[in-house]
């Protein structure tokens, strides 16, 4: 990982379900969502309040006419 790739803010919200959780995360760029399983949720111990990274990983991005 490198800087580029990464986006550091705070955790606004989080909506737990049973399989899979949103982490709502507030930046400077805005409010960036993630889907991630409640299994990891867990295991990185995120909570509200807490600083956390975004961290983007993709080979494609696609943009359409709005």
């Amino acid at each position: 990982m490198n800087s580029h790739n990464q986006i550091k803010g705070r955790i606004r919200n989080i909506y737990t379900r049973d399989v899979i959780s949103e982490v709502e995360l507030d930046t400077s760029a805005g409010v960036i969502t993630s889907i991630i399983t409640t299994s990891s949720l867990k295991s990185l111990g995120l909570v509200i309040g807490q600083e956390a990274l975004a961290v983007v990983k993709t080979t494609q991005l696609s943009l359409a006419k709005a």
